[in-house]
């Protein structure tokens, strides 16, 4: 199995088990809208997927930080569970660095989105049998555009996927999101990759999501989905849970 972590840390666990007006966390796909100038997003997440005959989940911090106008450095610091063949495995996960440039600003009145460039290093510091134990790297672009309190989002990219018996692949999603109030904000989404390994099938699955204003800093966000394309083989379900704080 290959481990992504979340295009953030759980959503890209449900790529690799087949597992606000802003989409990125809880969905899979990702959103171009960097973390505010100056300011951090800090996920504590926990995010889980299974398949026939195997369970797999992470578990850590996503830390977001706004270091220019429309630049977003990201890192993610992942715990790692697996269970298959009838063996467990619990350890250091694969630690992400990233940076989101924003492009191309939307405006009201033509139907040009929000545009972003999000490059993603996955970095061999998982325990044995947690990861790849390779580098590898996620090259995706990423859209949104805004309708009242819609929000449709989406993109994709390539995986650059080595170690023996892996295979590079492309991966998309798509999503739309609406603001019911000023705290809760539900939505959907449709995700999609390529075989991830030699002898693999491609993927598709589903996810609902919402996202909740507590008080103060502080959101609970959730997602959750079955597999549709081979999911006996590639992913069964995926869930992602968060409690996020703005700063």
């Amino acid at each position: 199995m290959v481990r992504l972590g979340y295009i953030g840390c759980g959503a890209a666990l449900a790529f690799s088990l087949g597992t606000p007006a802003a989409a990125g966390p809880p969905y899979v796909s990702d959103d171009p809208e960097p973390t505010d100038y100056k300011h951090w997003e800090i996920y504590l997440f926990a995010a889980g997927g299974g398949r026939q005959g195997e369970t797999a989940a992470d578990a850590g911090v996503d830390l977001n930080y706004g270091a220019a106008k429309d630049l977003q450095l990201t890192a993610v610091l992942p715990l790692a569970y697996d269970r298959s063949g009838g063996r467990s495995r619990f350890g250091s996960g694969e630690v992400e660095v990233a940076a989101k440039l924003k492009l191309v600003h939307q405006a009201k009145g033509n139907a040009i989105p929000d545009v972003a460039v999000f490059p993603r290093l996955f970095l061999p510091t998982a325990r044995a049998g947690l990861g790849s134990g390779r580098l590898q790297l996620l090259l995706p672009v990423w859209a949104q555009k805004d309708f009242g309190p819609w929000s449709l989002f989406g993109g994709g990219g390539y995986q650059i996927n080595p170690g023996a018996g892996n295979c590079d692949y492309w991966l998309t999603g798509v999503g739309l999101t609406r603001a019911l109030s000023k705290k809760l904000t539900l939505g959907a989404e449709l995700y999609h990759r390529g075989p991830d390994a030699e002898g693999g099938k491609a993927f598709t699955g589903v996810n609902a999501g919402l996202s909740y204003k507590v008080a103060g800093p502080y959101s609970l966000l959730l997602s959750v989905g079955p597999g549709l394309q081979h999911r006996r083989e590639e992913g069964r379900y995926a869930v992602y849970t968060a409690l996020k704080l703005d700063l």
